[in-house]
């Protein structure tokens, strides 16, 4: 069986949780990160990692996506500019289950300046482990896209 792909990309501010997550996500043994960027804490813009993670999800080579900015609002912005992409931003657990139940996201966005590292790896495991409802929610999620 192949692995599921995952692409994560973050500016500086997220770097470090980003790391966290993805040695947490290759544990897992089951999942091939992605890792997009940024590779330092040095001062970078937002968009240049985030548009290739929402090209991966577009283009099939990920099935999901992560990104991580410090409001997680740049990138969530960034990402959603893309067809068929629905990112959310999620800053707890619960939210993190709603995004794919009923809004079949399929990019979280996280402020990695506002939850802490545990956090974070709980909302990615939820949000990638939840599955889309589907029902009246399909008829919502269908309305999204002005394509």
């Amino acid at each position: 069986m192949n692995p599921i792909s995952i692409a994560i990309g973050t500016d500086h501010r997220g770097h470090a949780m980003k790391s966290k997550i993805i040695e947490h996500l290759t544990q897992k043994g089951d999942l091939l990160v992605l890792d997009m960027g940024a590779h330092s804490e040095t001062s970078v813009d937002y968009p240049d990692f985030a548009h290739p993670v929402a090209e991966a999800v577009e283009n099939g080579n990920a099935k999901m996506g992560i990104v991580i900015c410090g409001t997680g609002n740049g990138v969530a912005m960034a990402v959603n500019k893309h067809q068929n992409i629905r990112c959310g931003l999620c800053w707890n657990n619960e939210i993190a289950e709603l995004i794919r139940q009923h809004n079949d996201a399929n990019i979280i966005a996280i402020p990695g300046s506002y939850v802490d590292d545990a956090t974070a790896i709980q909302m990615v495991d939820t949000f990638l482990s939840t599955d889309f409802e589907g029902g009246r929610h399909t008829r919502r999620v269908d309305k999204i896209c002005v394509c």
